[in-house]
């Protein structure tokens, strides 16, 4: 197995995969231009904080799915930039015929794993702290763990999440649905705050699998989620434990 870390700009990934040879920074390179080309030509899309029509010309695998993934999710198209990056980062490992790989951009997680893996919640919780982890079975299929948080990180977030973790089968609409969600964790106690999140949950169920939300001493769940297990505690930046 290896491991190795992709730093370019803004976006940084942290690599575990079965490939010796895979040309995966190139791939993030020529992503990251599109992205940057096309922001050039239309700041409203690095800017709105709503979904944007897509318009009908010619648009590159990056630039499409944002579009698709924020009008999914009722987000700006920012909003799933990184899962967008994983995912797409993941499909072309996968081309390269790769059994496991995960893809982590800033807690935001595409997978695939002919094995057993865990992937750990970093939510600096009072309670829980951080060593908890989802333990994900060995699957031969995309698997997606996006976090967003009104704590951590450098997104925008309206809400006041200690974290919310969104499964499902693309990152990118699980990046602008983590997003979301957690703008939606508000009111006048914790668990007032998890409910109302709970509630934008059911408004987005066709497109996640489940999702979980952490705020101070509550906790809620919906849908399918993996086995949530004990583990040591760990720091940020290291949100998966292979």
């Amino acid at each position: 197995m290896n491991f190795s870390q992709i730093d370019l700009d803004e976006t940084h990934i942290r690599l575990t995969t079965d490939l010796n040879e895979h040309g995966l920074k190139r791939h993030i390179f020529s992503l990251r231009r599109d992205l940057k080309d096309y922001i050039f030509r239309n700041r409203d899309f690095s800017l709105s904080l709503e979904p944007l029509e897509m318009p009908d010309s010619d648009l590159s695998d990056i630039v499409f799915r944002m579009y698709e993934s924020s009008l999914c999710a009722d987000v700006g198209p920012m909003a799933c930039v990184a899962g967008t990056i994983s995912e797409l980062s993941l499909d072309y490992l996968i081309e390269r015929e790769s059994h496991y790989s995960i893809v982590e951009n800033g807690g935001d997680i595409a997978m695939i794993n002919d094995r057993k893996a865990l992937c750990g919640i970093y939510s600096n919780n009072e309670v829980l702290g951080n060593s908890i982890a989802f333990e994900i079975k060995s699957r031969k299929k995309p698997l997606a763990i996006c976090t967003s948080s009104g704590k951590i990180g450098h997104s925008i977030s309206f809400g006041d999440a200690d974290s919310v973790t969104v499964i499902g089968k693309s990152a990118s609409i699980c990046d602008g649905l983590a997003t979301r969600i957690a703008n939606a964790v508000k009111g006048d106690s914790s668990q007032g705050k998890v409910s109302s999140a709970l509630e934008c949950c059911d408004d987005y169920r066709e497109f996640f699998d489940g999702a979980l939300i952490i705020c101070a001493e509550n906790v809620g769940t919906i849908g399918r989620l993996p086995k949530i297990v004990e583990t040591n505690d760990f720091q940020e930046g290291s949100n998966s434990g292979y």
